[in-house]
């Protein structure tokens, strides 16, 4: 295999890691609980390239759907398809959609951070707040209320560390996957 992969392998699993790691920092709120897992998704649309981002985010769902316990609320099938399901299957478009914009943005750097974490933010919530309703069954304004204002203020702390911290990461893991 030659080194360029081995990269990108590497890289897909350390963010897909990450992501994980983040599920075990919690703060424990019902039914969504605090975690840290979606700052890692920011750093993980902000540092990888969009195929990378979601494959990371897909390794992580597999692992977590095999068994593994690296979401809140364990692992398996039945807890990807629990109330905070929504808010796991919604990484997968929120983090290529954030990719795409640092991609797209790329020249306007802390812009394209913030343009990009907020849209990895906003899609993840456009698509855990209405699972989050059906399995729970409580309407739509139940569920913002209970799966996304208790969050308001911990996202916005998650976004702005986002935007100070990680674009010395990118231009790392750029130039690494630009080395080979």
């Amino acid at each position: 295999m030659e080194r360029k992969q081995i990269t990108k392998i590497t890289l897909t699993a350390l963010f897909a890691a990450l992501i994980a790691a983040g599920a075990f920092i919690k703060i424990p709120l019902v039914p969504v609980p605090v975690t840290l897992t979606t700052l890692f998704t920011l750093v993980t649309a902000v540092c990888l390239p969009p195929s990378l981002a979601l494959s990371s985010v897909v390794v992580y769902l597999f692992i977590g759907g095999a068994g593994l316990p690296v979401f809140t609320s364990g692992g398996g099938i039945a807890a990807m398809l629990g109330p905070t399901g929504g808010y796991l299957f919604g990484m997968l478009p929120a983090v290529f959609a954030g990719s795409l914009v640092m991609k797209a943005l790329e020249k306007k750097k802390r812009l394209a951070v913030l343009l990009s974490a907020l849209v990895n933010t906003f899609i993840t919530y456009l698509v855990g707040i209405p699972w989050l309703a059906v399995r729970m069954d409580i309407s739509i304004t139940a569920a913002l209320a209970s799966g996304f204002l208790p969050f308001i203020v911990g996202d916005t702390l998650k976004i702005i560390v986002t935007v100070i911290a990680c674009l010395p990461i990118r231009v790392r893991v750029k130039e690494l996957l630009e080395r080979q």
